[in-house]
């Protein structure tokens, strides 16, 4: 067996010209993927959305139907920053899909990477920041809902809090929040996660891999995980027109070596979503999403998986 990766070409849907969201990515990803030789078609497995009924096990049912058939008020509208379609709502929802998916070849294959996902600025009852359905905490109730987990440990290490996240999982010891963020970017308002690490504006490769091993062990053996879910976001780097943060390319994927070979290594299965990243030069952005799935080869092989 080779890593399992999930993609579907509904990963892509139009948007308006000129809008700041980098849809085209996620496509891209997959043919950069094949292009390098990081994997062959067989390795990829399509997702399929869920039924809404789990969806709704962390979303309100009002605000499932509304989004799903277009009713959501304007200024919610607005709050996602996305324009409402059929085609988005089909999307969003096999992007839900694929997280599960990935989370249950994770389970079973001990690590698997997902070309979409970490949609965690979303709430229950109404979404944020370019995200609508909270697909790392639908992954989480699904698995547990399954019986496949009991504990989880979702490592967060997008540049932005995963706020929707926190608050979906507050007051639930089951599942571990764990996210390392930029101090001064969005969201404006930072919810309380398990544990929250706030990094200052500027921070660089050595100093950000060292903050992250200061807790990313000690976290495994406490917590000792039945799944680990990583979201990836690589909008850490310097480029990045969101970020702040001054990460090279080089440092990403030391970040992606230390995060799965910690995790793997101490034989906690992984789940891997890409996250966010946002640059006006695609071709970059594509290559930095990439480095997740390419340290996630190395590592799949070095263990054996």
């Amino acid at each position: 067996m080779e890593l399992p990766i999930i993609y579907h070409p509904d990963y892509i849907t139009s948007l308006p010209p000129g809008h700041r969201f980098p849809m085209s990515k996620f496509r891209q990803l997959y043919e950069l993927l094949l292009a390098d030789g990081v994997a062959q078609t067989a390795q990829f497995h399509t997702p399929l959305p869920p039924p809404r009924e789990l969806i709704k096990l962390v979303h309100t049912p009002e605000y499932v139907q509304a989004y799903c058939e277009g009713t959501l008020e304007p200024k919610a509208q607005r709050r996602i920053g996305l324009p409402w379609s059929p085609a988005l709502v089909n999307r969003t929802c096999v992007a839900v899909g694929g997280t599960i998916l990935t989370a249950q070849m994770a389970l079973s294959q001990g690590l698997a990477c997902n070309t979409a996902g970490g949609t965690h600025h979303a709430f229950p009852s109404y979404g944020s920041g370019f995200c609508i359905f909270n697909d790392l905490a639908i992954a989480c109730r699904v698995l547990q809902k399954l019986g496949l987990v009991q504990k989880v440990l979702i490592v967060d290490l997008d540049v932005h809090q995963g706020d929707g996240t926190a608050v979906i999982f507050q007051t639930d010891e089951s599942v571990f929040t764990f996210s390392m963020h930029c101090e001064v970017n969005f969201p404006g308002t930072k919810q309380t996660s398990d544990l929250d690490v706030p990094l200052r504006v500027g921070m660089e490769d050595d100093e950000y891999l060292q903050t992250l091993a200061n807790y990313l062990p000690d976290l495994l053996s406490n917590i000792r995980p039945d799944l680990v879910l990583y979201d990836a976001g690589v909008d850490i780097h310097i480029g990045d027109r969101l970020g702040k943060l001054a990460l090279s390319d080089t440092g990403v994927f030391r970040r992606e070596m230390q995060v799965l070979s910690t995790c793997v290594g101490a034989g906690y299965p992984v789940a891997c979503v890409i996250g966010g990243g946002y640059a006006d030069d695609m071709r970059s952005l594509v290559w930095r999403h990439s480095l997740l799935h390419r340290a996630a080869t190395q590592v799949y092989h070095q263990y054996r998986l």
